[in-house]
């Protein structure tokens, strides 16, 4: 009988400062070296393969650890903290400043080596900050920033980055393996920045031969253990191994990912064995996968959490006594144990419970009870008439994401809230401004380990909520500063509790579920661990264990 394992995340150890070299593994040169295809929901939703662009869960599976590479790398099989990447060691200058001595020897997929130029071109105004500048608190719109040559940006990119490096001034090239990040202000959490989502390197030759933004992003040249062999935009994504790879020679001969949106179709493909793996499989498929000869269910709850964002441009959902009410609506422990059997928690608000190694988690704080009779007491001081509050809704992107909708419209249905699902078709359509907004779903990632990852980077001025327009609030992006440029423990604890009571009591612009979790489906023979995480690690240290 094969058993279902679930690994729960750890916390996170204090940054690795040190000269760690990661150890190299090699397989005889002769040696013929497997293929695999893996199935998954989306590839990617904007059809590129830049971390920039492409920000989401999806993104993060394709990206890491196999093809993109940071100066820090996250510990993707262990405590997702910071471990030696293509630095091998960093230090602090003063509170405004990080040196970092880069790995030598390490080859970009196009045969040059990585130097300092290409980490400075990698933070550069050309590559991901266009014509912003280092000054937090201020919403940059992607209309503001629309590209006119097809060599440019598109418009979201400047704003992205400046959601993850608000304050960064600029990169300094000490030498050819010495690089310095100079920011406006004080920041604790530059080490953290550098391996979150986006912060990854790439070859400034390879893009200034590129004809167009396009061309390069759908052929990034990178310096991890595979390279882009062939992307057909939902369609699939072929990762080849590159075998000059700096941590050795990587174990397989090509990780073919392909876009299956179907949860039954992912599942008969792994039984039928046209597929190895089969990501994004709901718990009710743990037993189908179970029964196959030869096949194994791996889960893990991971650091995301699955949340509801509000449109407060929707004259109802302007009122924060119906937000309110909304979020008192919702019986998440029946959501769990209906469509999770149990197998993830509700955590405690917008909150990871690695953010207590650090003395920033809040404790005795949860989500809004579910209290119907509380929410029908704060429509009626509402004055709500049960006028239509539209729900977009994508078909599954996230696992459970359609019956998990279902459930909270018939929840809020029983205290005489009136939400209509309108399916959508990609996420496009779910931010489209034209017509009326209301809800939609999302999710919330915890990638440096502080509160600053998800509120800020996601609620905050540069946050996409505030830059799509759905909600602002003044307060909160005054706090947003002070966890960005405060070095005072006490004070940006003291923050991140008052953005909590304005993010999910007062002025509410999401509703958090559960903790997200994910179950992959997979060959038993093949000797592969899945990560506490989206990503899926096919280095040589996690293949034939």
């Amino acid at each position: 009988m094969v058993n279902l394992t679930r690994r729960s995340t750890l916390g996170l150890a204090g940054a690795a400062a040190g000269s760690l070299i990661l150890p190299r593994f090699s397989i005889a040169q002769g040696a013929k070296r497997p293929s695999i295809t893996i199935a998954v929901q989306k590839i990617t939703n904007n059809n590129t393969l830049d971390i920039w662009y492409e920000q989401s869960n999806v993104g993060e599976r394709v990206f890491f650890p196999n093809l993109w590479e940071g100066l820090i790398s996250r510990d993707w099989m262990g405590n997702q903290g910071p471990v030696p990447g293509l630095s091998t060691e960093w230090k602090r200058i003063d509170d405004k400043t990080l040196e970092l001595k880069l790995r030598q020897g390490v080859k970009f997929h196009n045969g040059d080596e990585l130097t300092a130029d290409d980490v400075v071109f990698s933070f550069s105004k050309e590559r991901i900050f266009g014509n912003t500048e280092p000054v937090g608190g201020k919403t940059i719109f992607a209309d503001d920033h629309k590209p006119t040559t097809v060599k440019e940006l598109p418009p979201s990119v400047p704003g992205v980055a400046r959601r993850l490096w608000p304050a960064l001034a600029g990169v300094e090239a000490v030498d050819k393996y010495t690089v310095r990040f100079h920011n406006a202000t004080p920041d604790v959490t530059l080490e953290g920045r550098l391996y979150s989502f986006g912060s990854q390197i790439t070859n400034r030759r390879a893009w200034d031969a590129a004809a167009s933004y396009t061309e390069w992003a759908r052929k990034p040249v990178t310096t991890g253990p595979y390279m882009v062999g062939e992307y057909k935009p939902d369609v699939s994504l072929t990762l080849v191994a590159f075998d000059e790879y700096w941590g050795g020679r990587p174990p397989l001969e090509q990780i073919r990912f392909v876009e299956v949106p179907e949860v039954a179709s992912r599942v008969n493909g792994l039984l039928s064995g046209e597929y190895d793996f089969a990501c994004d499989l709901p718990p009710d498929q743990i037993a189908a996968v179970q029964a196959g000869a030869g096949l194994e269910i791996q889960s893990s709850t991971i650091w995301n959490h699955r949340v509801s964002v509000f449109n407060v441009q929707n004259p109802i959902l302007a009122n924060p006594l119906v937000r309110r009410a909304m979020t008192h609506s919702i019986d998440r422990k029946a959501i769990v144990e209906a469509l999770w059997a149990g197998q993830t928690v509700i955590p405690a608000g917008l909150q990871f419970e690695s953010f207590a190694a650090a003395d920033m988690f809040i404790e005795n704080w949860s989500p809004p009870e579910y209290n119907p009779e509380l929410a029908k007491d704060l429509l009626k001081q509402a004055n709500y008439k049960g006028d239509a509050i539209p729900y977009r809704l994508l078909n599954n992107y996230y696992t459970n994401q359609t019956p998990n909708a279902q459930i909270m419209v018939e929840m809020w249905k029983q205290v005489g809230l009136n939400v209509e699902i309108e399916m959508k078709e990609n996420w496009g359509q779910i931010h489209d401004p034209a017509g009326v907004k209301g809800v939609r779903d999302w999710s919330a990632s915890n990638t440096i380990n502080d509160p600053i990852t998800p509120m800020v980077v996601q609620f905050g001025p540069n946050g996409e909520v505030q830059q799509k327009k759905d909600w602002t609030n003044a307060e909160m992006n005054q706090l947003s500063v002070v966890m960005e440029t405060s070095t005072d423990r006490a004070l940006r604890k003291k923050a991140i509790a008052r953005m909590l009571e304005i993010c999910e009591r007062e002025d509410p612009v999401y509703q958090v579920l559960h903790q997200n979790a994910v179950f992959t489906g997979m060959k038993s023979s093949l000797k592969w661990k899945a990560a506490p995480a989206f990503a899926m690690d096919f280095r040589a240290s996690n293949w034939g264990l």
